[in-house]
């Protein structure tokens, strides 16, 4: 069994608010997998519009036409200092099952918490929590409870020790 992982009221209250999947199919499933993506583009556009009615706009991204490959970028605000960076990644053929990797190239080798090529750990926290939602949650969900509390536990530090700077004019 996998160990408890437990959400914080904040991540509840989101998370209520991204509509949960109902098709598990993935992209080895030709048109079902165009169905899913038509759940996974819905949950995404409702995520944006969740952040934007909390003035917390964090990341832009869009998938290719197949569906299985997402690039874009993220930011973090971190007293008062903007920091942004490439996103990107590829869903998995067993996904829904799997999660995506979810990766930072520029940032590759600059934290522990992170593997070869920029992809960011989520193993202990997001990858059980996954798990136990698959195939409910998608993309919008690896985001929220993937890369959102990363960035948010991994920028201070990378910012405490030097590693990164902030965008130019970031102030």
């Amino acid at each position: 069994p996998l160990p408890p992982v437990r959400m914080s009221v904040i991540d509840k209250a989101l998370i209520e608010r991204i509509p949960l999947l109902t098709l598990k199919h993935g992209p080895r499933d030709g048109e079902r997998w165009v169905d899913r993506l038509e759940q996974e583009y819905t949950s995404l556009i409702k995520f944006v519009e969740v952040n934007k009615s909390l003035d917390n706009t964090w990341f832009k991204i869009e998938g290719n036409e197949e569906g299985t490959r997402w690039t874009g970028s993220c930011w973090f605000i971190h007293e008062f200092r903007k920091y942004t960076f490439a996103v990107q990644f590829d869903i998995p053929v067993t996904y829904p099952v799997t999660p995506p990797e979810i990766e930072l190239p520029q940032l590759d080798g600059k934290t522990a918490k992170m593997y070869r090529g920029g992809i960011i750990c989520m193993t202990d926290h997001f990858y059980p929590l996954w798990a136990r939602n698959a195939p409910r949650f998608g993309i919008a969900h690896a985001l929220a409870l993937g890369l959102g509390p990363w960035l948010a536990s991994e920028v201070p530090d990378l910012v405490r020790r030097g590693v990164i700077q902030p965008d130019s004019g970031s102030k």
